[in-house]
């Protein structure tokens, strides 16, 4: 049999594709900003401020060099030194908080400790990676043991000081005080596994530095200080992102040499060594127990995110694209799975075995090449679809159902009295021109003709056109012909039974055309402000729309200000406020109107999608419940703008804009997935559509920002001496009008047990399932049973690591998987999310809201989540400026929680939704000249309503746009523009209060109180008295591990 060269022939590329390599050409690129900055600091020394009462963290220092603040804050959990924290935790610190916890519990620890010894030999006929007990030899992090050395296992440095330390770090000989611990040494020494982790086990943990022992808080420990659990001990969030943030600026991540993904919220760059990138595709488990007894045991679901077309960062190898002719590329004749890295070649290369079945094949004349000894082809190396994980083939015609054709886009705009009254028209069609033309000082640039006649710089690929039609109670569309002098317009007052009054003119070459549409689009706010319609006539207009794009496939941009109730398809207020919390409200999440749920089927049948822009003026009603089914079942998206106010949001709206018509988008899609013999798809979770179970998955239109998620279950026994394999193909158009398929092709190892299966679990792809499957289910359970179901499965996935995987431990101890630490916080940040929390919401909140869980990327949810919080009032001189080696320097993110907030403090917290710039109400008055101008020096004299910052010469307005510009680059699919939230003035500090996710809040507990309440129910379950209602419906699944009860 082969070994593992035949699966990547790293051996066989030159220096420049090796990622190892010192001259490597796939090392990152540092985003590069420079704008206008000060020659130096200012001195931010501001007298006569009132500090007032200090936090009990937080020692009172003037303002210096350091920053602005009103405290002194400490710089990094991470120091350059060892990796130890540089603070210690004050003893009162959160005592407003947590007082009493710990009479509630007996003790809260947190251990990273795996039981058992490392696997045995297995055999090595088949394995894609290279076997658990075999050493790297490196002393690098991620390839072999860390600095701390083999005697600990990692922490992602959530450590208490106090611990004992490595020998060398600068620690290690400093006395324990009541200062540094609230829980001195004698109450719990630190843990020693018996059988200490091998090298590559340390390899495949995501590990920065550094061993840490068990946490524990215990309230009868001798001299323990007032016995209250200490928030400092909890995992944290910010910390797991920091520390691999910095490691993957220097070092890329090898898809086959790595068990383990970086974290989501995390940038890096991927070198694709026929394992696909965790951008495409993170698997839940990337080591798979052969049996479903043994997943059962970890209460973890098997399952696989999927977002096919995401976006490359710098530095990452583009996508091959592969052209097979006529004949189209290698299958398996009898799964159909498309060839890939791990298909193997025998009988000289005239046969290929197909690695999802097992199925021998033929090789055809065209595609024959003869193997090596060793079995492996000789023209590997030149072969992408045998050495890339992610590869797109070009089709031929039989995979075509119409000729394709560049994208078609159809911007249908609302031009109602509501609409003119309030922007969102004149916004709209500056957004428009924006997303086509760019802005005006690039626009004579971009538009500089070459030879050819044709533009040098194009927003939109060539062959793409567009079209625009208007509504209000009726439907006007234009002739939009580059030969005219101004857009010609058709008036259509029936609405009953709408048809497409143009055959030629109604789609156009932007940039033919492009006098008479910036004419149009500049005079369509005046020439509509003299009509007043307040009812607009939406699913008529969409319906024309759907026609005019019936020929060709296509998307639809339709912006909306009220509630249609004109024509057919008229919507009514279905929301009254009367059946809130009861469990008739899930009936407001969805749609049974037959008018809607029948065009959400022509849509996606005829090769359509809608991205909506909503704006509910003053947070009216617009039943987003019917509205957004067209998007969600079509695969486009909503952008929905809640309390929508021209002068705050049209930026936000015109970035939106842009990115939806410039980011990659495909139409007429079609997904498959295949796995391994043994397993099964059992459900697809996403906003698509699926006429039955066992058909594709189908899509009007699908971009980069979209996830799929995909649960599997068990047909068999898995053999483990052979690796599990999964293949997602979609079939799509591409922008520019060629059909194709991108596959991604995932690998996974196989064991007999859970206890490997635990130490190499994908955080982010857990949270994104349970996440997702919760969100499909809000229209059939009320949302008191979701909640309790995702706090049911977060205990029964740390209840089964407890009792099956950790060894042994006090009864007392909270003992959490190494790579489930944050999961709690995860699961809180869930239940605190508008679409489940507790209490009064909007309906059209929560359905919007749900359907954005159900489509978004791990890194979106991760930050929806738990946000980024950055205090810019402190920060270091060189913060937000290229470091010596050419990359951003970050100050260190902050947990989300109102006791890190310092008295005159500036604040940027990004969930990737909405950025608030929150500031104190005793800010220095020079943070708010050096940020906003000269003539600000008060929270008074701010524009409520700014939505970005100016450009001054200053360091800190300098730092602070270049954080933000890097942030925007770190996020999902909504743009990053500042809402200001004045502590004391602005309406937005609710919603800052709403984000700090670890304080008590949206009708849930604090962080620390959660994992008290999840401990307690853990130890019930370990002593076997923890309450399991039967359910008497056995119709009700649970495909994800979640609790029968509830689903």
């Amino acid at each position: 049999m082969s070994s593992h060269d035949t699966f990547h022939a790293l051996g066989q590329q030159d220096s420049n594709q090796d990622p190892r390599h010192p001259q490597t050409r796939t090392q990152p690129t540092a985003p590069q900003f420079n704008p206008p900055i000060a020659p130096g600091l200012r001195d931010y020394q501001q007298s006569g401020t009132p500090h007032g009462n200090h936090p009990p963290n937080i020692q009172p220092s003037p303002y210096g060099s350091q920053g602005y603040g009103g405290g002194g804050q400490e710089q990094g959990y991470f120091p350059p030194s060892g990796g130890i924290p540089q603070g210690t935790p004050q003893s009162g610190h959160g005592d407003d908080m947590v007082g009493g916890l710990s009479s509630q519990m007996g003790g809260l620890g947190v251990g990273g400790t795996y039981a058992g010894t490392a696997r045995g030999h297995k055999k090595k006929d088949r394995h894609a990676y290279h076997t658990l007990e075999s050493s790297s030899g490196s002393t690098a992090a991620f390839n072999g043991v860390p600095s701390g050395g083999p005697g600990m296992p990692s922490q992602f440095l959530n450590t208490d000081p106090s611990q004992s330390q490595p020998p060398g770090t600068p620690y290690q000989d400093r006395p324990i005080t009541p200062a540094m611990s609230q829980f001195p040494a004698p109450a719990n020494a630190p843990f020693n596994p018996a059988n200490p982790p091998s090298n590559t086990e340390y390899a495949a943990r995501p590990n920065f530095g550094g061993s840490n022992p068990p946490i524990t808080a215990s309230s009868g420990a001798p001299g323990s200080h007032q016995g209250r659990v200490d928030p400092e001990q909890v995992p944290s969030v910010p910390s797991s992102r920091d520390a691999p943030a910095q490691f993957y600026l220097d070092h890329v991540y090898p898809t086959m040499e790595q068990h383990l993904p970086p974290p989501a919220a995390v940038p890096f760059v991927a070198f694709d060594q026929g394992n696909s990138s965790p951008k495409f595709a993170r698997l839940t488990l990337n080591n798979i127990p052969s049996t479903s007894e043994s997943l059962s045991s970890t209460g973890l679901p098997l399952g696989l995110i999927l977002q096919p077309l995401n976006a490359l960062q710098a530095g990452e190898e583009p996508i091959p694209v592969l052209d097979f002719g006529e004949i189209g590329p290698p299958r398996c004749r009898r799964c159909r799975a498309y060839i890939n890295p791990f298909m193997t070649f025998r009988s000289g290369g005239n046969k290929f075995v197909c690695n999802m079945c097992n199925f021998p094949n033929e090789v055809s004349s065209e595609y024959f090449s003869p193997t090596d000894p060793m079995g492996i082809r000789v023209d590997r190396a030149q072969r992408p679809e045998l050495t890339k994980g992610t590869v797109e083939f070009l089709v031929p015609k039989e995979y075509w159902a119409r000729e394709p054709v560049g994208l078609r886009w159809l911007f249908c705009i609302d031009v109602s009295q509501e609409a003119v009254n309030k922007g969102l028209l004149e916004g709209f069609c500056e957004g428009i021109m924006g997303a086509i033309y760019g802005d005006e000082e690039s626009a004579a640039e971009d538009m500089a003709p070459n030879g050819d006649g044709e533009s040098t710089k194009r927003n939109l690929p060539l062959g793409s056109r567009i079209g625009i039609m208007t509504f209000d109670k009726e439907i006007h569309f234009y002739n939009l012909s580059a030969g005219l002098d101004q857009a010609q317009m058709m008036v259509m007052p029936d609405i009953e039974d709408p048809f497409v009054p143009l055959s030629q003119g109604l789609f156009v070459d932007p940039y033919e055309s492009r006098d008479v549409i910036t004419s149009l689009l500049t005079q369509l706010p005046t020439l509509f402000s003299l009509v007043k319609n307040p009812e607009p006539a939406l699913l008529p207009t969409l319906n024309s729309a759907l026609a005019a794009l019936s020929a060709t496939g296509g998307k639809i941009v339709c912006s909306l200000s009220a509630l249609p109730t004109w024509g057919p398809g008229r919507l009514f207020l279905r929301d009254d406020g009367k059946i809130h919390n009861t469990d008739s409200e899930k009936k407001l999440f969805t749609t049974e109107h037959p008018g809607w749920r029948k065009t959400a089927g022509n849509l996606v049948a005829n090769g359509v999608g809608i991205d909506f822009f909503l704006a509910a003026m003053g947070g009216t009603y617009l039943d987003i419940a019917t509205i957004g089914h067209l998007s969600a079942v079509s695969g486009g998206e909503t952008f929905f703008y809640p309390n929508f106010h021209s002068p705050r949001d049209t930026l936000k709206l015109s970035k939106e804009i842009k990115h939806t018509m410039t980011r990659e988008t495909g139409y007429q899609a079609l997904m498959k997935v295949r796995c391994s013999n043994g397993l099964q798809v059992s459900s697809y979770d996403g906003n698509f559509l699926q006429h039955n179970f066992n058909s594709d998955l189908e899509f009007g239109v699908i971009d980069a920002d979209k996830a799929i998620g995909v649960m599997f279950s068990y047909d068999g026994k898995l053999d483990s001496k052979l690796d599990a394999h999964f293949q997602s193909a979609l079939l799509y158009t591409t922008a520019s009008g060629e059909r194709r398929v991108r596959c991604c092709n995932v690998v996974a190892s196989v064991s007999e047990g859970g206890v490997d299966s635990m130490k190499y679990v994908d955080q982010d792809a857990v949270v994104n399932m349970i996440a997702k499957e919760a969100a499909t289910r809000m229209t059939e359970r009320s949302l008191k049973d979701i909640r309790n179901a995702l706090t049911e499965k977060t205990v029964d996935i740390l209840a089964g690591y407890r009792k099956n995987f950790s060894g042994s431990h006090p009864p007392g101890q909270l003992v959490l998987p190494e790579n489930l630490k944050e999961l709690g916080m995860y699961s809180l940040g869930l239940v605190k999310s508008r679409a489940f929390k507790g209490g009064n919401e909007p309906t059209d909140r929560r359905a919007h809201e749900m359907r954005m869980i159900k489509s978004m990327g791990a890194l979106e949810l991760s930050l929806y989540l738990y946000p980024r919080i950055i205090a810019i009032h402190n920060l270091n001189e060189q913060d937000g400026f290229p470091n010596e080696s050419g990359h951003l320097q970050l100050p260190p993110t902050l947990r989300a929680s109102f006791a890190r907030v310092e008295e005159g403090g500036a604040y940027l917290v990004d969930n990737g939704q909405m950025c608030l710039l929150w500031i104190h109400s005793q800010v220095s008055p020079n943070l708010l000249n050096d940020l906003f101008g000269e003539s600000h020096s008060t929270l008074q004299s701010l524009d409520p309503f700014t939505a970005s910052l100016p450009v001054l010469e200053t360091h800190l307005n300098a730092q602070v746009r270049n954080i933000l510009q890097y942030l925007s680059t770190v996020r999902g699919s909504k743009a990053l523009t500042i809402q200001l939230a004045r502590q004391g003035l602005d309406g937005a500090e609710y919603e800052f209060a709403r984000l700090l996710v670890e304080d008590r809040n949206n009708e849930a507990q604090s962080y620390v109180d959660w994992l008290v309440h999840v401990h307690r129910h853990i130890q019930l379950e370990l002593a076997g008295q923890r309450k399991k209602e039967d359910s008497s419906d056995s119709s009700i699944s649970t495909f994800a591990g979640m609790r029968n009860l509830h689903w």
